[in-house]
């Protein structure tokens, strides 16, 4: 589970847009309209709005407005050599030794995330030490 002391910064993209393309993770990323634009300690990247509303809550907004945090519980496995994920985003590739980062038991909703980062952010839930 996502550490709750590990808020990330986040703003709705609620504009008329075409949609945004961008370059991150080896690929091209997608977002649109109503999605969100997160800073998560200066990683920054767009969540799907419906994934986002399911896996995130704010915090505090009268003393903290626009942070959030992960409250869903995830499924992670070690990667055991170089691949790339499909996201609801685009394509990420990741290294041998980084995490393999699920929002469903059924292993979708997947995206890739660098060991050290993984074990900064993520705690093992209750019941799982």
């Amino acid at each position: 589970m996502r550490n709750p002391d590990r808020p990330v910064a986040a703003v709705q993209l609620s504009l008329e847009t075409d949609g945004l393309v961008y370059r991150k993770w080896g690929g091209e990323q997608r977002a649109k309209r109503d999605d969100w634009l997160v800073d998560n300690d200066g990683d920054v990247y767009t969540v799907d709005a419906e994934v986002f509303a399911k896996t995130y809550r704010p915090v505090d907004r009268s003393k903290n407005p626009g942070a959030y945090v992960k409250t869903t519980p995830i499924w992670a496995v070690q990667a055991t050599e170089a691949g790339s994920v499909d996201t609801k985003e685009g394509a990420t590739r990741y290294e041998a030794g980084d995490y393999i980062v699920s929002n469903q038991p059924d292993g979708s909703d997947s995206y890739a995330i660098g060991k050290e980062k993984f074990h900064e952010l993520y705690v093992p839930a209750p019941g799982d030490r």
